[in-house]
């Protein structure tokens, strides 16, 4: 079932889930990936920009997770899990905007984890570092027009700041994400997926 959404938009997240819940019945596990990733110096990260990123990386995910948990915690069961970032663990130049809504969701996660813990219902995050995806692809292609290297060298360069010097395969998230959904002893957590970059 597909169902087009703008997740930034409250009635929309209602009228989703409205749809889903009356095709499949309550909701119980929800993977929250909606996501958007721009960079800029913080001197030209303007509101717009800002707020574009609490937006679709935070807020989104807090309303769909607002949606959700209250009838999972009355079932006894469920399971959350949102995507985050490295950046949701560690700092990075230019991304200010995305790090701060990146760090949010783990906020999030963490205070709603402790208000469902014994309830039956979990909450984590995936942290992968770079992914080899279209969101990636548009990240080389904005360093290679700013920094005048081709679009090889720019991904190059974004593939070796991962621990192992390559990128996060989609499946590989996909496999974390599958995994936090079958583990009920998890809980709070934020699994960094990124070969090794942050080690903790």
């Amino acid at each position: 079932m597909v169902v087009a959404a703008d997740l930034t938009n409250g009635d929309d997240v209602d009228r989703l889930f409205s749809l889903v819940e009356n095709e499949w019945g309550p909701v119980e596990i929800l993977a929250a990936n909606a996501g958007v990733a721009r960079s800029a110096p913080l001197a030209r990260t303007d509101d717009e920009l800002w707020d574009l990123h609490i937006n679709v990386n935070l807020t989104a995910a807090f309303r769909c997770v607002r949606r959700t948990v209250p009838r999972m915690v009355s079932n006894d069961w469920g399971r959350v899990i949102v995507t985050g970032s490295t950046t949701s663990r560690a700092g990075a130049p230019y991304v200010s905007a995305y790090a701060a809504s990146k760090h949010g969701l783990l906020g999030l996660v963490r205070a709603v984890a402790a208000e469902v813990a014994g309830s039956g219902v979990t909450i984590n995050a995936v942290c992968p570092g770079f992914v080899d995806t279209d969101l990636t692809d548009t990240s080389v292609a904005n360093i290679a027009a700013a920094t005048g290297a081709t679009e090889e060298t720019a991904r190059d360069r974004l593939a070796h700041m991962q621990g192992h010097g390559q990128f996060i395969t989609s499946d590989e998230v996909a496999r974390a994400v599958l995994y936090l959904a079958c583990e009920g002893s998890i809980n709070g957590q934020s699994l960094v997926i990124d070969g090794g970059t942050l080690l903790s």
